[in-house]
């Protein structure tokens, strides 16, 4: 089986958040696992944390980064987050990648939740491909409130090639 390279818009998404060895991360969405192993090969003392409401997600996620598990760096669970109950005390980075939670619909309950998790000065990273320019304004504006509405100060970073938007809230 050929495991397949990690996409250049979740390594610049990674770069953004500027992984430190011991960081506790919480990865919402992981689907293929791209994010969680371009995290967890960065992480020395660090756990990451990966959930996804998918079954076939969370075996993808777990099959692509079964060394991290059998390492101990990394758990990953089929879960929703708003019934999730994080299993580290703290977290430093929440990453989420295309996650259309932030900004479909009325998320305060799992801002709010995140918000009581991270440490301060921690902060959650959503990021969005931006294959329809148009609704990028409609993404960064919601995904933006709801942040700002939990108590972060947000700003907002963009990559052009790959077309890609990051909002970020710091605690």
């Amino acid at each position: 089986m050929r495991v397949q390279q990690i996409p250049a818009r979740i390594r610049w998404a990674v770069e953004v958040m500027d992984i430190r060895p011991d960081d506790h991360v919480l990865e919402i969405g992981c689907g293929a696992g791209y994010g969680v192993e371009a995290i967890c090969e960065r992480l020395e003392t660090g756990k990451m944390f990966a959930i996804d409401r998918s079954e076939s997600g969370v075996d993808r996620t777990k099959r692509r980064a079964h060394k991290y598990i059998e390492a101990g760096r990394l758990t990953v669970r089929q879960i929703d987050l708003a019934t999730l109950r994080v299993p580290v005390r703290r977290l430093d980075k929440v990453f989420a990648f295309n996650v259309n939670l932030f900004w479909v619909r009325d998320c305060a309950d799992e801002v709010t939740l995140l918000h009581e998790r991270l440490v301060a000065g921690g902060a959650i990273y959503l990021f969005y491909e931006v294959t329809r320019t148009q609704s990028a304004p409609e993404v960064i504006k919601k995904s933006s409130a709801a942040l700002l509405d939990a108590g972060f100060r947000v700003s907002v970073v963009e990559n052009k090639a790959p077309a890609v938007v990051g909002i970020i809230g710091r605690k």
